[in-house]
């Protein structure tokens, strides 16, 4: 049973930048495989979804490089990254000059991820165990990062975006493509070629779009 999840995080994790933001560190596994046994082991579970907190998946990296390339679109607002993992879309938007940004993510591993990558990078950012589509969004902006890979998800988020957008929110997301990637809904506003791991993907570069919701 892991009862230190921070000291968890720091002995199976290394800090690296994400290729695509180097602008940005974060505490990341350089053995995708290996981790996810020890999370399964160290909890006493089997069957888990991967350590999405542990990280930097072509989604989150190629939005947060947009958001760093395009302060505007952040500068000043409130930020919600929905299914943060490791933060580092959230930490982007702060780096932009956004006012806040809260990160939420179901794993509760990720919001001691958050707060330990925020510290590292000298941002603020507020972290959360919630599933953040249960209640209407109050910021400004909201970042998605690589989360239409599951069909029910993508339903849920989807409709729960539209509702955002509808209330006047911002809405980005940045996906390579997955199989739910909802594009008739969408515009394509900017288009990177993000290294990735082989170990979680299926090529070394993934062509990532950034998207923004359709009004």
């Amino acid at each position: 049973m892991i009862t230190d999840p921070a000291a968890f995080i720091r002995a199976n994790t290394k800090i690296l930048r994400p290729p695509h933001a180097p602008e940005i560190a974060l505490h990341l596994a350089d053995d995708s495989v290996a981790l996810w046994k020890m999370t399964e082991e160290e909890l006493g579970e089997q069957g888990l979804p991967p350590p999405f907190w542990a990280f930097a998946w072509a989604g989150g990296q190629a939005l947060a490089r947009h958001v760093l390339d395009h302060r505007d679109l952040v500068r000043g607002r409130c930020v919600l990254d929905v299914a943060a993992g490791s933060g580092i879309v959230a930490i982007a938007a702060m780096q932009a000059g956004a006012a806040s940004a809260r990160a939420v993510d179901l794993d509760p591993f990720s919001q001691t991820a958050v707060a330990m990558n925020a510290a590292l990078n000298g941002v603020a950012v507020t972290a959360e165990t919630a599933d953040a589509l249960t209640e209407p969004a109050q910021e400004d902006a909201i970042l998605v990062g690589d989360l239409f890979y599951d069909r029910d998800i993508a339903a849920r988020l989807l409709a729960w975006l539209q509702e955002a957008a509808r209330r006047g929110r911002l809405v980005l997301v940045g996906d390579p493509g997955r199989a739910y990637l909802p594009k008739e809904a969408l515009e394509k506003v900017a288009e990177y070629e993000v290294p990735v791991s082989r170990d979680l993907e299926d090529r070394e570069i993934k062509r990532t779009g950034v998207w923004r919701l359709k009004a």
